[in-house]
This record gives structure tokens, sequence and C-alpha cells, in this order.
């Protein structure tokens, strides 16, 4: 249980660390904005119009009678609108990634250069393009993982007691975790640890995992919290990569101020 507080500990360096090198969480807040502007157009519609969808997937129940009609398919027309926010708090954080790789790929170097003992950072020494596309391609990978769980947990929400009770809390773990992963994917590819290897190190530290990705998780299900949380997030999953890497940490770096904010 002492790796939940690990966990959530490099959750809150991390957003310190962004407060105290105030260029790098300016430049880290683009990408979340662009991101929110997709994400809000696309719940809204679904907000809007998510009942005709509902509706067109259930034929069968044109004949209903009255209240059972509009019961069943407004609640299906919820859950829909429940499962939309919660994938897109895994998404959220796939795709504003892959959209600010250049920025979030800088901050995690810039962490790892200050609270790594001999000043230097793992660097993958692939070209951007390259880069891109793994991130793309693993992202891809994390969200149909995910989006097999969601169906998982939707089936299991139909379920008495346990469907109010225990899935909620399994929803937010699941998606803790595989929020964790895309986090630390940006440290952990610089070190050429491949995908299956991240999943692997990260099941090997679940309570770690959970403790820093499920505070997240919950947090970001409040609007624009994840747009100003998502630079700080990245540099605490960098020290959360250390951590997992056994990496010798300086316990002072991820909060000590850079020197060279204004010269860049």
């Amino acid at each position: 249980m002492r790796d939940l507080g690990v966990g959530l500990g490099y959750l809150l360096k991390g957003q310190r660390w962004v407060a105290r090198h105030g260029r790098q969480y300016g430049f880290g807040l683009l990408p979340g904005l662009i991101t929110l502007v997709l994400y809000a157009a696309a719940l809204v519609s679904l907000a809007l119009w998510g009942d005709n969808l509902v509706g067109w997937a259930t034929p069968f129940a044109d004949d209903w009678t009255s209240p059972w009609q509009g019961l069943f398919r407004g609640f299906l027309t919820a859950v829909l609108f429940v499962l939309a926010l919660l994938l897109s708090v895994v998404t959220f954080t796939a795709v504003t990634l892959l959209i600010g790789q250049p920025f979030y790929e800088s901050l995690s170097e810039r962490v790892d250069r200050d609270v790594s003992p001999d000043g230097t950072a793992p660097e993958s020494n692939l070209p951007l393009w390259r880069e891109l596309w793994i991130s793309g391609r693993d992202s891809l990978r994390v969200v149909l993982r995910a989006a097999v769980w969601g169906v998982l947990l939707f089936a299991l929400g139909f379920v008495p007691v346990l469907g109010q009770t225990a899935v909620p809390v399994i929803g937010f773990l699941v998606t803790g975790f595989f929020l964790t992963e895309e986090l630390a994917a940006v440290a952990l590819q610089r070190r050429g640890v491949e995908l299956r290897d991240r999943l692997t190190l990260l099941r090997s530290r679940r309570t770690l995992v959970w403790g820093f990705g499920t505070p997240l998780a919950v947090s970001f299900l409040v609007p624009f919290v994840a747009v100003f949380l998502m630079p700080g997030a990245v540099a605490g999953a960098t020290l959360l990569a250390r951590d997992l890497m056994g990496e010798e940490t300086r316990e002072n770096g991820a909060t000590a101020p850079a020197k060279d904010d204004g010269a860049r």
C-alpha cells in the first residue's frame, strides 16, 4: 500500500516542477487546449444527437409502449455518454501527447536532466517522424485495450449491486492504469522500452501506477482541469518512469528551479 502514496507523490512533484518552470508549463498547455476544443465539440454533439443514435441502434424498441421505450433508450443514452466520457479521459491523453510530442518530449528531457545526479537525460536519437509514428501506433494499441475493458465494464454495469458499486471503482482503476501508461511512455520510449515491456513494467507495480493515475483520471473528468494538469502529469510520469527503471534520482531535483529558463 506504500506505493499508492509514492505514486500520488510523483503526481504532486510533477505539478510542483512545472510550477517552478513557467516557460515549460506555458508551452505544455498549447496541445491540451487544442485537444480540448476537439473533444468538447465531439461530446456536445453526442449530447445533442446521442438519443437519435440510440434510437437507430435499437429498432426492436420502436413498438414498445410508453414509458418503457423512453426509459430504456434514455438509460442507454446516459450510459453511452458516460462511456464516451471515460474513454475520452484515456484518449485525451493519447491525442494530446501526439499533438504535443515535441513539447512534452522536451519537457520530459528537462525533468530527467534536472533530477539526474549527472545532469544527463536518455535520448532516443530517432527522427521526429519516427517518434510520432511509434507514439501514434502504441497509443492506438492502448486505446483498443482500454475499449475492450470499457465494453466489459459496460456489460457488468447491468449486474445488480455490482454494477453500481464495484464496477465504477474498477473503471477508474483501469482508466488510471492506461492513463499512466500513456504519460510514462514519453520517458520510457526515449529509453527504448517497447509497449509490451512497458505494460509488464507497469503491472509489476500496480499500486504505484494506481496511486499516480487514478486521482489523475478522476480529476480529468472535471472540465478544463486536464489541460492545466497535463504538463505536470508528464513531468510526474517522468519521475515515475525513473523509479520503475531503478534509476537514481536527486530528491531535490524535481523541485529545483531551472537556471536557464529565461534563456530558452
